[in-house]
């Protein structure tokens, strides 16, 4: 059997010795999409995480029986011309939940607690010449008290809430599916979350429910008192418009892991902010920790067994 890792740039140092005995393993570092079709002519498996699966990929993979998401979303694969094609679809749903959940609340408490400020406060050497022994000019919020609002209440939507439960905070959540099917914390609509949420935390795939479901419209609903993070899909929440949102003071603060380009372009509009202090940034790491990526090689080797 030839398993064929077409990006395997993705995983970092995470080992991929149980997927090697399992066949044959090449692994290339990133591939174009000419080289996804020449790589996999001869491929049983191929394993991927941003290569775009259509019909010429298909095409070119004859042989091909299984493709490996190595991730959990699959907008990147054809998954109805799989199914005709008779090749399985394989992602790993649950490994990153910890992970992204961590990197959700590390953004909310920096956010909130104003971290980013105070280190540059103290560092710039402005707190050395301050009169007294406090920053007055620049109080946190607490969270106890305050709600939450999650959009998307699935695995790792249920553990942000829970550690938002955990500081006192009410918790809220909206459903982009409709099922509700969470009966732990309330469900209410998208005007409603938008109104009462003091921290708003996206975790929804990515899809045409979702699509710019938060626009310049929406950011306008929420307190001006009130902070956006997005360790979701890039596109949920309209970047240009979060920008505008942002300079304007509709919302006091942002944090976003995920965008529509990735790596982020340059001329991005969130990169030019007139009040950049008022968004962090991390560069799409909520999933990789190094405990995620060795759950995630590891049920990718699970799935090439269960496939197979």
């Amino acid at each position: 059997m030839k398993i064929v890792f077409l990006d395997s740039i993705s995983m970092g140092d995470a080992s991929l010795e149980e997927m090697a005995a399992l066949g044959e393993l090449v692994c290339y570092p990133s591939s174009t999409a000419q080289e996804a079709r020449e790589r996999v002519k001869d491929a049983d498996v191929a394993c991927l995480n941003k290569v775009i699966v259509d019909q010429a990929f298909l095409d070119a993979a004859p042989k091909l029986r299984l493709i490996c998401e190595a991730g959990t979303g699959i907008n990147n694969i054809d998954v109805k011309l799989c199914e005709q094609r008779g090749v399985i679809v394989r992602n790993v749903a649950a490994y990153s939940t910890d992970s992204v959940a961590q990197t959700a609340w590390m953004h909310i408490l920096n956010l909130a607690g104003r971290a980013f400020h105070y280190q540059d406060f103290v560092t710039s050497g402005a707190y050395s010449k301050n009169p007294v022994h406090v920053d007055f000019a620049h109080p946190f919020m607490e969270l106890a008290g305050k709600t939450l609002g999650i959009v998307g209440m699935g695995a790792i939507g249920r553990k942000v809430a829970a550690i938002g439960r955990a500081m006192g905070m009410e918790v809220i959540y909206y459903s982009t599916s409709g099922t509700s099917h969470c009966k732990e914390y309330p469900s209410v609509s998208l005007q409603e979350l938008l109104e009462k949420a003091d921290v708003i935390s996206i975790h929804a795939p990515y899809n045409e429910k979702t699509a710019g479901l938060i626009g310049y419209k929406e950011l306008c609903r929420m307190k001006p008192t009130a902070y956006l993070v997005n360790t979701g899909r890039g596109g949920i929440a309209v970047e240009a418009d979060l920008a505008r949102a942002l300079d304007e003071g509709c919302i006091a603060g942002a944090a976003l892991d995920v965008y529509v380009k990735e790596p982020l372009s340059a001329d991005s509009p969130l990169l030019h902010l007139v009040h950049p202090e008022r968004l962090l940034f991390s560069p799409h790491i909520a999933w990789y920790s190094r405990e995620a990526r060795a759950r995630l090689a590891h049920e990718m080797a699970e799935n090439i067994r269960k496939g197979w």
